[in-house]
């Protein structure tokens, strides 16, 4: 079976507080809805529409505690995670049922722009954002020093994948000023 892509990444205001549980075995969850907005014009009449989009989240342990902690209603937030579509049954009917929501990976608080909505509970409004994630922390990659305008090769670096189909060190001369020529 082939290996498929599942990624998204959504940009919105929280429409609710979170609702934060604990599963039988103690984890706790966070459920949000993120309200995504956008606009367009009506090619017909030239009016501006819009229309706003409500998305489910789901945020597990650290992400949920950071949800719990800081994230209300009508805080700006970026989610990154994966679409997952679970089956359940209903307990009052006894019906299957489907649910569509994202599961987060990162979470990335935004500054709201309102003067009067500086910061986040107790604590100071990030500046940059301040990003959240579930995956482990690595020590930041070490890059080989450069001399003067080459470009180095990448074949050296962590986790470079031989099959990759470019090395900007391999095209053309890279004993020039360190300008590349892409061939696309």
């Amino acid at each position: 079976m082939s290996r498929g892509f599942n990624k998204v990444i959504i940009m919105g205001n929280l429409a609710r507080d979170p609702d934060v549980r604990h599963t039988p075995s103690k984890q706790k969850v966070a459920r949000i809805t993120v309200a995504v907005g956008r606009q367009w014009k009506n090619k017909v009449t030239g009016e501006l529409q819009s229309q706003t989009d409500f998305i489910p989240v789901v945020a597990w342990a650290f992400l949920a505690d950071i949800c719990d902690r800081y994230l209300r209603k009508g805080k700006p937030v970026l989610v990154e995670g994966r679409m997952q579509v679970r089956e359940y049954e209903d307990q009052k009917t006894g019906t299957r049922k489907w649910a569509t929501e994202v599961v987060a990976e990162n979470l990335t608080m935004l500054p709201s722009g309102r003067r009067e909505d500086e910061g986040y509970g107790d604590i100071p409004a990030p500046r940059p954002p301040q990003a959240y994630s579930n995956q482990p922390q690595a020590a930041p990659r070490q890059s080989p020093s450069v001399d003067g305008g080459d470009v180095g090769s990448l074949r050296d670096e962590i986790d470079f994948e031989e099959d990759f189909p470019l090395d900007f060190s391999e095209i053309g001369d890279s004993q020039g000023s360190g300008d590349v020529d892409v061939p696309f």
